[in-house]
């Protein structure tokens, strides 16, 4: 099971721009969303995150590339799987619900809370609202092949709704992130923790990855070498 450590930037809010946000992410590694369920490795597209918190919200930013960009779903709680599509997926304290946050490629949202990928409970369009995003697409410059795009999210621990978090420093937590693209030219499903499942079912709490929010920041700004990523 992969074991991520997230870096405290204290420095950073959840009211933070950002266009902060995202240069500050810029700085730490980034992770791989590399694992293929049932795709040639030459078909896949590049994927990658970055993230860090700070106290009260998560700061996470997907870096994109692919041959094939699709942006048609606008609304929140859309099916936006069916585009160009970065997920989160994370529980807490060892519980069996986890909550399900998915965007498109221009920030569309989908979010729900649950045990499994059919007893789901979609989120209050209000509360959704509360996950800021950034996304380096705008409706209308998406046709173009071999498109870059980035996604910067600031999710507030209000926006998981069924808890009561008021800090997330030294909360247990589990997860994963993925990339998805379902109804693309050449659909694929790609994972940071590696699932085993026969079909692509992102909904498996159980290859879940441990993540860790590290409770002391970093004396030096911009100094995150120390990061720990490594499979258990």
């Amino acid at each position: 099971m992969d074991h991520l450590q997230i870096p405290l930037l204290r420095h950073l809010q959840r009211d933070s721009q950002l266009n902060l946000i995202s240069l500050e992410l810029d700085k730490l590694p980034q992770q791989q969303i590399s694992n293929s369920l049932g795709l040639s490795t030459d078909e896949k597209p590049d994927a990658a995150f970055a993230i860090a918190y700070s106290g009260d919200c998560i700061f996470l930013k997907y870096y994109v590339r692919e041959a094939s960009v699709q942006a048609r779903y606008r609304k929140t709680h859309d099916p936006v799987y069916k585009d160009s599509c970065v997920e989160f997926f994370i529980s807490f304290q060892g519980e069996r619900e986890y909550y399900n946050l998915e965007f498109n490629c221009l920030g569309t949202c989908r979010a729900g809370f649950g045990p499994d990928r059919h007893n789901r409970k979609l989120l209050h369009p209000d509360t959704v609202s509360k996950i800021r995003r950034f996304a380096s697409l705008r409706a209308g410059n998406t046709a173009s092949p071999l498109k870059t795009w980035h996604l910067t999210l600031a999710i507030p621990a209000s926006a998981f709704s069924e808890h009561n978090f008021t800090s997330l420093e030294k909360v247990q937590a589990s997860g994963n992130f993925y990339k998805c693209g379902d109804e693309l030219p050449v659909p694929h499903f790609l994972t940071w923790n590696q699932l085993q499942t026969p079909t692509p079912n992102f909904h498996l709490p159980a290859f879940f990855g441990s993540l860790q929010f590290l409770p002391t920041e970093y004396q030096e700004e911009g100094d995150y070498t120390s990061l720990q990523f490594f499979k258990a």
